[in-house]
């Protein structure tokens, strides 16, 4: 009796020698990659088309809102999520609350305020109400993979394919919606998504309910949270401010270097997500089509994420990193080359996967392997911070750039946008090859972990 009560108590520590909750309930694997399908399908039914919402003329059913007030939608909540996500949930998973339990009251709290925003007009409630999601939506990255780390048997080997499903879950729901409630009389074709029919007359004002399939989906979300392996909080004192330590890292030029490019890369980033969805349609694209056109980025993710690991050996974190970078600058340029194929330009957002993996995945993990083991959640932490600050610097340059592509009384040229967008990814690019050194140790890098940069700390998508 003595010693069933033991292994209970062993097993009920999350992240017990080698995950031995994995080990009791075969099918852990299985419930965290669904967990992780049902996080970013609840943000990929939605996400990729909030520019396309924001901006579109009152008339045909958007929003309505100026430049200037999109680019502060996207980027003050961004912004301030990222860097109150660590005092916010860190410290209630740490202290009071199961992470399974705060994981799910966050998703079914966000699934009544994505209910509630689509039936607001105003530009001051959008605002208010999305910086309060923020606050919620930050910590729900860092509750998954806390979940994932303390429960897979293997973390190191198995959290990057059970976070796979997390980018196969954005695309199966963005196409789901364009299919189903934006089209009709869908045919199977060659080309993804395999099926395609004629776009509803009111495709614009329809546009706004990927929102209420997202607040559907995060209940659904949060309720299946709520049935996930226990993981009780440490009640171990725990600081706020632990990032304080890994400022001994700046002493690195190239510790320094990545974090002054990568504030600039994440900015442009974010952009990407702000423009986009208004883009595409200009360039003859149906608004039905922008879910799977803007998941080729996903796509191309998954066999680059696959492939980073040798990149980083053969390469090096220096290469790869230039070559993430210049992925940002190539983009755009492409972006800014009207004139080309709709399908060229549909193809180019390929480029999409190989800036995230490349960089921002390969900076965390990079990062990861220079920091001494007793500052590196911390050296994460700030890393994370720092590019936090990318979404609201994106608001105010997509903003000024917006204002400077506009002809008065005319709509916005993209073609200079996009170029200047480009500019700074190419600067950005050779200062980092010009400066940076790799200083981390030799050892093979770890498997690539998602950070809370996906949709979270640095503002952008997977």
């Amino acid at each position: 009796m003595h010693t069933r009560v033991m292994r209970r108590a062993r097993v009920s520590e999350p992240g017990a020698t080698g995950g031995v909750a994995g080990r009791r309930e075969p099918a852990v694997r299985t419930r965290l990659s669904a967990m992780f399908f049902l996080q970013w399908a609840t943000w990929g039914v939605y996400s990729p088309v909030l520019g396309r919402c924001y901006g579109a003329p009152v008339a045909e059913g958007g929003l309505g809102f100026s430049e200037w007030q999109i680019g502060l939608l996207f980027g003050l909540p961004g912004t301030l999520g990222a860097l109150l996500a660590p005092f916010i949930g860190g410290q209630l998973s740490d202290r009071y609350f199961a992470a399974e339990r705060l994981l799910g009251a966050f998703q079914i709290a966000l699934g009544v305020l994505l209910w509630v925003l689509p039936t607001q007009t105003r530009f001051g409630v959008w605002l208010g109400i999305l910086v309060v999601m923020s606050l919620m939506t930050a910590p729900t990255v860092a509750l998954a993979n806390a979940l994932a780390f303390a429960h897979l048997p293997d973390p190191k080997g198995e959290y990057a394919k059970a976070r796979l499903w997390g980018t196969i879950g954005w695309i199966v729901a963005g196409w789901g919606f364009a299919m189903v409630w934006l089209q009709t009389g869908l045919r199977p074709q060659w080309l993804p998504p395999f099926l395609k029919g004629a776009e509803v007359p009111d495709v614009t004002r329809r546009l706004l309910d990927a929102i209420r399939a997202g607040a559907c989906l995060s209940v659904v979300f949060g309720l299946y949270a709520l049935t996930l392996p226990h993981t009780p909080p440490k009640r171990a004192g725990v600081d706020p401010l632990a990032f304080r330590k890994a400022f001994k890292l700046l002493r690195h030029r190239s510790f320094a270097v990545l974090m002054a490019t990568g504030l600039f890369a994440a900015a442009i980033h974010s952009i990407y997500f702000m423009q986009t969805s208004k883009f595409l349609p200009t360039l003859g694209l149906r608004q039905a089509d922008i879910l799977p056109a803007m998941s080729v980025g996903q796509f191309a993710e998954i066999f680059v994420m696959a492939g980073l690991g040798w990149m980083l050996k053969r390469l090096g974190f220096r290469w790869v990193l230039v070559i993430g970078a210049f992925a940002y600058a190539l983009r755009f340029a492409i972006f800014g080359t009207t004139w080309l194929p709709l399908g060229v330009i549909v193809a180019s957002q390929a480029l999409h996967g190989v800036c995230f993996a490349c960089f921002i995945a390969a900076a965390f993990i990079y990062v990861d392997h220079l920091a001494p083991n007793d500052i590196r959640a911390s050296a994460q932490t700030l890393l994370g911070i720092v590019l936090g600050l990318a979404p609201i610097l994106a608001g105010v340059l997509s903003g000024k750039l917006a204002s400077l592509c506009t002809p008065p009384g005319g709509k916005l040229n993209f073609s200079p946008y996009w170029y200047t967008l480009a500019a700074i990814g190419l600067a950005a690019t050779l200062f980092l090859a010009a400066f940076f050194r790799d200083e981390a140790p030799e050892p093979a890098p770890p498997a690539p972990q998602r950070q809370a940069s996906d949709g979270a700390t640095t503002g952008e998508r997977p």
